[in-house]
């Protein structure tokens, strides 16, 4: 038995070795030119005909290639390419979860439904083969977010090309995450409940178990003479407004019972997560200032009398009536956020402009996670976060990266996918 059981441990260990990621790329070191191609800023702006130059890991000019400046460092021929930022993925477990059946690579969650204090950053892999999957699709930025539970814990935001979890940082501990009870829920037919929607009895109880929890909070935070509690002091943030708190709802209800009851108890900063049905209480939102991160638009509507297109258009609904929005993957699959790119595309086949759909998983997407002033556009003086398509990088067709840069960094674009694909293509074109 025992025999067996070392040969199982090798064997997991020895897989996950052999698959090792990529060596993360060395710091800048001579500065890029990148003439001649279109640059799509990420805050509405395209740039025809564009130079963009970047030294020691900043953006130094943005602006048109007709202009006679001197071209530094190592130029990139862009003409009929596309220079786009890196996209950003909010709320993702990325790093945390390499395969769901085995346990000892999932640590998305936690024991416990109320833990503000488990920080996610931590136990984030950065040798994950599903990071390092995003990366030629474009996403170079994520939110690592816990999972689970009624406050899952705190988030941070890294890049996606780094040896460990503090490499890659780069806002930490920046938010925390409440999942909101549902007023209606599914009723349990293996217990002999009716099939269908039906009203939440304890969603009462659920409620004033949040208020009570963040009276708690407050009251700590306003004590000097307590023991430590761990989950009150890691919520001292959302009061003090240095980190932000991301409410997960949807229903019109649990949104405004949400944002109320954060609100009376003293967050400064909050976003709503999902809001599949924000876009019915709009004015609500723009009076209490809050984002919105719309969950993946390639999905079916939630209830048989909504509009069969509710999910692709839901996104443009928002930015129409003037609330700031961004995209996120919400499918519980994190190979999925790899096609952040084209949810955003998807919104533009509802008639936005690709520009600002482009904003909601770039410039957009910085805001609501307090990273702008260095990422999401690009802008002189900003990281040099950014990619290289062939063609459009909002649809699958045309998302053909050739160049990735974080921070000034070259990237390697070559997953264990690429590999494998580059492996069995010289097996069958050789016959």
């Amino acid at each position: 038995m025992k025999k067996t059981i070392y040969t199982i441990v090798f064997a997991v260990g020895a897989l996950f070795l052999s698959t090792a990621q990529q060596t993360p790329a060395p710091a800048q070191k001579e500065a890029i030119s990148i003439d001649g191609a279109t640059a799509h800023l990420g805050n509405g702006n395209v740039l025809e005909n564009a130079l963009i130059m970047f030294e020691e890991g900043k953006l130094t000019f943005v602006g048109s290639a007709m202009t006679k400046i001197a071209r530094r460092g190592t130029v990139i021929k862009g003409k009929g390419k596309h220079v786009y930022p890196g996209i950003i993925a909010p709320c993702k477990a990325l790093g945390l979860t390499e395969v769901n059946a085995v346990r000892a690579s999932n640590d998305q969650d936690e024991i416990g439904e109320i833990i503000p204090h488990v920080r996610s950053l931590i136990a984030y892999n950065a040798e994950s083969q599903v990071v390092e999957s995003m990366r030629p699709n474009g996403v170079l930025l994520g939110q690592i977010t816990p999972q689970g539970g009624r406050i899952s814990g705190t988030s941070s935001i890294v890049h996606f090309d780094a040896w460990n979890w503090e490499d890659a940082a780069l806002k930490v501990d920046d938010g925390i995450h409440l999942r909101w009870p549902n007023s209606f829920r599914r009723g349990r037919w293996w217990m002999g409940e009716p099939r269908g929607f039906q009203p939440n009895k304890d969603y009462v109880k659920q409620l004033d178990e949040i208020k009570s929890f963040l009276a708690g909070a407050t009251a700590y935070g306003k004590s000097s003479n307590i023991l430590l509690n761990p989950a009150f002091k890691a919520m001292q943030g959302i009061f003090d407004g240095s980190q932000k708190l991301y409410i997960y709802a949807d229903g019109e209800k649990e949104i405004i019972d949400a944002v109320t009851t954060a609100k009376n108890n003293g967050a400064k900063e909050v976003v709503l997560v999902g809001g599949y049905n924000a876009h019915k209480i709009t004015d609500f939102l723009k009076e209490n200032n809050i984002p919105v991160l719309v969950q993946f638009t390639h999905n079916l509507p939630a209830l048989d009398d909504e509009d069969y297109d509710l999910p692709y258009k839901l996104p443009k609904l928002l930015a129409d009536a003037g609330i700031l929005v961004a995209i996120q993957n919400g499918s519980t699959s994190n190979f999925q956020t790899r096609n952040l790119p084209f949810y955003a595309g998807q919104v533009v086949g509802q008639g936005l402009d690709k520009e600002v759909a482009l904003q909601m998983i770039t410039g957009n997407s910085a805001k609501i996670l307090g990273i702008d002033g260095d990422y999401g556009t690009l802008e002189v003086g900003k990281s040099a976060t950014l990619f290289i398509s062939k063609g459009d990088a909002l649809d699958m067709r045309g998302n053909q990266l050739t160049h990735a840069f974080i921070d000034g960094r070259t990237l390697s674009l070559e997953t264990h996918q690429t590999e494998l694909w580059k492996r069995y293509m010289g097996k069958y074109e050789g016959k």
